[in-house]
């Protein structure tokens, strides 16, 4: 199938004021065209914002109840307590972060204490790989807390995101001008992480910009928030509010699907605004399997200034996550791991102050 996008026309600049919301009830249907209207609208979204709402998905209340009231559970332990989960003793990137674990370092770069760090703790769940066949920097068994009900909500929750995922993978495939089942074979052990990030109260704090400006690694990602705070910035340099809207997922861009784009979807940069409140949010980051090659699908941009060329998956990942968290740079001073070559002049995984 061709792509409906002119490969010769030139993104729009980005202008919006709010996030589009997607009905995806229609990805569901047996009838081709009403996939294809769900796809047309994706495409449109995805290349003139990066981001929007989806509603009409099927993951029951029931599951993100649960997966809420456990994160408030699990994050109201002592220290102590969590820190027996530490993400360092891992072997698939899982586990607790703490407060001041990620920092971004560029490629190269040394520890430096004065650099920006979000006031934020979360769990993070890997893909639980149990077959040390397909083992990878990023695939192994989960680390989790010893807690069996947590353990099982939080792994229905993941479930049932992993299935959404795909639905919303085949809308992608068609987005982009390729038949349906494009991702198909690319999605059978990918190492989605969920994220279940707890945000304190903070009486100290003014309701301010925040930090870490950033864009996603990998193709999309699937949020659910609780409270508002989260801003995306526009083609105008704008911070544009998403504020939460009930029994709908927030899905942007990443990195990885624009590169499958070429171009023509961008993985737009978003923050996370400083407010008093407490609030969690539960981001499921959504990519291929680790040796999937990810490259151009599309025709690129009349005059695009980059060139993207194919990177793999697991590579791209592993490289960012790197980059991002203070005990795997600590590895990587050691000698006790290598980082993997990406596109660095992309800008990709950016993460800066926001102005």
């Amino acid at each position: 199938m061709q792509s409906r996008t002119n490969p010769h026309k030139q993104p729009p600049l980005r202008r919006f004021s709010s996030i589009p919301v997607i009905d995806i009830s229609g990805l569901y249907s047996a009838v081709p065209a009403e996939r294809q209207a769900v796809a047309d609208n994706i495409r449109d979204a995805a290349r003139d914002v990066g981001f929007f709402y989806v509603c009409g998905h099927r993951i029951p209340g029931t599951a993100t109840d649960d997966l809420v009231a456990s994160a408030k559970q699990y994050f109201a332990q002592p220290y102590e307590q969590k820190m027996q989960n530490y993400i360092g003793l891992s072997q698939n990137h899982s586990g607790y972060v703490p407060e001041g674990e990620e920092v971004f370092y560029s490629p190269g770069s040394s520890s430096d204490v004065n650099k920006p760090r979000d006031h934020k703790e979360a769990y993070d769940v890997n893909y639980d790989l149990s077959d040390l066949r397909y083992r990878r920097p990023m695939l192994g068994p989960t680390l989790w807390p010893d807690d069996a009900d947590f353990k099982a909500k939080v792994s229905c929750y993941y479930g049932h995101g992993t299935e959404l995922a795909k639905v919303l993978f085949r809308g992608f495939a068609l987005a982009l001008g390729q038949e349906e089942t494009f991702f198909d074979g690319k999605l059978i052990r990918p190492p989605n992480q969920l994220r279940l990030i707890h945000y304190p109260y903070d009486p100290g704090v003014q309701d301010t910009q925040g930090i870490g400006a950033h864009t996603d690694y990998e193709c999309f990602t699937l949020l659910l928030p609780t409270a508002d705070g989260l801003e995306v910035l526009n083609g105008e340099g704008r911070w544009i509010d998403a504020p939460v809207i009930p029994g709908c997922f927030v899905v942007n861009i990443g990195d990885m699907m624009e590169i499958l784009s070429n171009g023509h979807f961008r993985a737009t940069t978003h923050r996370v605004r400083k407010v008093k409140e407490e609030r969690y949010a539960f981001p499921l980051f959504c990519t291929c399997d680790y040796d999937t090659v990810i490259e151009p699908v599309m025709a690129p941009c009349e005059g695009a200034e980059k060139q993207y060329q194919p990177v793999r998956c697991g590579d791209h990942l592993y490289a960012q996550t790197i980059d991002t968290f203070d005990y795997l740079q600590k590895r990587l001073r050691l000698g006790e791991i290598e980082r993997p070559e990406t596109q660095p002049d992309l800008g990709f995984g950016r993460k800066e102050q926001a102005s």
